[in-house]
């Protein structure tokens, strides 16, 4: 796994969904604690309130979200995101989303819908090595 590593994470909370159901996942899966999100409380387009969270993982704590995210993919998942990575991958960030709703419920399926977003940033210095570098990185678990 690379050495330098960054995980971006942003979701929309809605006022219909609850704050910690949300969140919990993140601290029984990824040990992560809801202290690290920024939360930003704002109005939304039908002015409803919403709360914008987002947080950036560094370095350890970076490559432990990332093998516990990779362990908790199927093979078929991780061969997906292998066969995406020229659509998902923008100056050095690898980006996807998954299903919140699942989340909450423990599991992780990408989604295009009420998403949690995800980047995966690693240095990437000449173009024609993107595939190259983020199929190693998803594949490291696989070994």
């Amino acid at each position: 796994m690379s050495n330098k590593l960054e995980i971006s994470i942003d979701m929309i909370v809605h006022a219909t969904e609850d704050l910690s159901k949300i969140v919990e996942p993140f601290i029984e899966i990824f040990d992560i604690e809801d202290e690290i999100f920024h939360k930003t409380e704002t109005t939304g387009y039908f002015e409803n309130p919403i709360i914008l969270l987002n947080t950036k993982l560094v370095k350890k704590q970076a490559k432990r979200f990332m093998k516990k995210f990779l362990d908790l993919l199927s093979v078929t998942q991780i061969n997906q995101l292998v066969e995406e990575i020229e659509e998902r991958t923008e100056d050095s960030k690898f980006h996807l989303r998954l299903d919140k709703q699942e989340f909450v419920q423990g599991k992780l399926v990408f989604s295009q819908n009420d998403t949690i977003k995800i980047k995966i940033h690693t240095p990437i210095y000449n173009k024609k090595n993107t595939r190259e570098i983020f199929s190693e990185l998803f594949q490291s678990q696989l070994n």
